[in-house]
């Protein structure tokens, strides 16, 4: 028996690929940008420009209840709607049966004040520059950030009607600040347990739907706050933002 558990144990610690998979939708849609129009609870009318996140911290529990933890300098990604490639996150874990994920959408604190030596990747903040998804002024990552267009937000000097969501925050660092940072669980159904072993591109397909950015908790709308950044308000958007990542599919 002694021996037998142990031949099991050496199994369980093989690595394997498991694949993430992000889609972004309007409700029942697809998510487009920039052509498609949707409205939101408010009866607004909008099109998205720009949609991206991070997410970071990435656990899995096994169905026997033990967890899994991606290794913490493997576990950064940012997902944008305008790069395919980046709405699938491939991961290593350890052969099994996992009915459970669980994972941040934004940076951790540790992370955002860490030595810039620590930061790599996308969490370069050169790289971080470039894609807009960090504050020079603020030193800090923004987590979500989402800009489109609609006719409910005030004309500009330019006369467009823009509106703007960058989400960022991670209770401060010399000084307290709002908290942004979102953890997401997610259980499979049962028949949906995903079970990556090698040579399989075992997939797990997450939906997160867009328009629970204006209404997840709180019904949010374009005209009243057509840009929200480094303010108290935030915490409204992260909040429905929190809601809008479900199962959709596993692949095994």
């Amino acid at each position: 028996m002694f021996f037998f558990g142990s031949t099991k144990e050496d199994h369980s610690k093989e690595l394997v690929p498991l694949f993430l998979q992000f889609d972004n939708v309007i409700g029942n849609e697809d998510l487009l940008l920039n052509d498609k129009e949707y409205s939101n609870a408010s009866g607004e009318k909008f099109s998205i420009s720009q949609l991206q996140y991070f997410i970071s911290n990435i656990k899995l529990r096994r169905t026997d209840g033990k967890e899994y933890v991606i290794k913490q300098d493997d576990s950064y990604f940012l997902v944008q709607e305008n790069d395919t490639a980046t709405q699938t996150i491939k991961l290593k874990v350890l052969a099994g049966d996992y009915k459970q994920i669980s994972f941040v959408v934004g940076v951790d604190s540790l992370r955002n004040t860490m030595h810039i030596s620590k930061r790599t990747g996308v969490l370069d903040p050169a790289s971080s520059m470039d894609n807009g998804m960090y504050w020079t002024w603020n030193s800090g990552y923004i987590f979500f950030k989402m800009e489109g267009n609609s006719s409910s937000a005030p004309a500009d000097p330019t006369g467009n009607r823009k509106f703007r969501y960058h989400i960022g925050g991670f209770g401060g660092y010399s000084a307290k600040t709002f908290n942004n940072i979102k953890k997401i669980s997610i259980d499979l159904p049962q028949k949906e347990i995903v079970k990556p072993r090698k040579s399989k591109n075992a997939t797990i397909r997450i939906k997160a739907d867009i328009l629970n950015a204006f209404e997840g908790n709180e019904k949010i709308s374009i005209a009243a706050h057509p840009s929200v950044m480094f303010s108290e308000y935030s915490v409204k958007v992260a909040n429905n933002y929190s809601k809008m990542f479900s199962h959709y599919r596993t692949q095994n």
